[in-house]
């Protein structure tokens, strides 16, 4: 397939709430394989459908672990865990900076696959942080909005740090 162009922070479709999908065809198979391309060739360990400019709820994740890529269309997390752990997140819209984000530890989510069968998975760790980044990201909600507004404002300065500098090395 193919590795399409990521839209960047702070471009305003990144704040907008996905669609849902309601037609299960073979366009939405090459989107999820063109979003997986992307990923990798980004590189990342989750993309959701908007960060290529598609106003659709859908999510690949790879943990690059013995799961495998996953495809999740319209998830929805029906439990998280009171108890939270901290990580560290990032996005392909954002690339080079990281922060820690505090998030449920487990979650429990219902999805579609992309043959329409409904799916619940529960997760813990990394899979369950990365399932609600995602999630959040469909929902309109950028992960930087989770920071305090002193770490957010500090990493939007880092950032554009950043693309100030990959621009005059280019």
């Amino acid at each position: 397939m193919t590795a399409r162009p990521i839209l960047l922070f702070p471009d305003p479709h990144l704040r907008r709430m996905a669609e849902p999908v309601t037609e299960f065809d073979t366009k939405l198979h090459a989107l999820a394989a063109d979003m997986l391309d992307t990923m990798r060739a980004a590189p990342g360990i989750g993309i959701t459908a908007p960060h290529i400019g598609v106003a659709l709820r859908v999510a690949v994740l790879d943990l690059r672990d013995e799961t495998g890529p996953r495809t999740y269309i319209n998830p929805d997390i029906l439990w998280a865990s009171d108890e939270t752990i901290r990580h560290e997140e990032g996005s392909v819209s954002m690339p080079g900076v990281v922060e820690l984000i505090e998030r449920p530890a487990k979650v429990r989510v219902r999805y579609h696959d992309l043959d329409a069968r409904e799916r619940i998975e529960d997760a813990e760790g990394l899979r369950a942080i990365c399932h609600q980044h995602e999630i959040d990201q469909l929902n309109g909600i950028f992960w930087i909005q989770r920071l305090s507004p002193l770490r957010r404002t500090r990493l939007v300065a880092r950032y554009e740090k950043l693309r100030r500098a990959s621009a005059r090395s280019a």
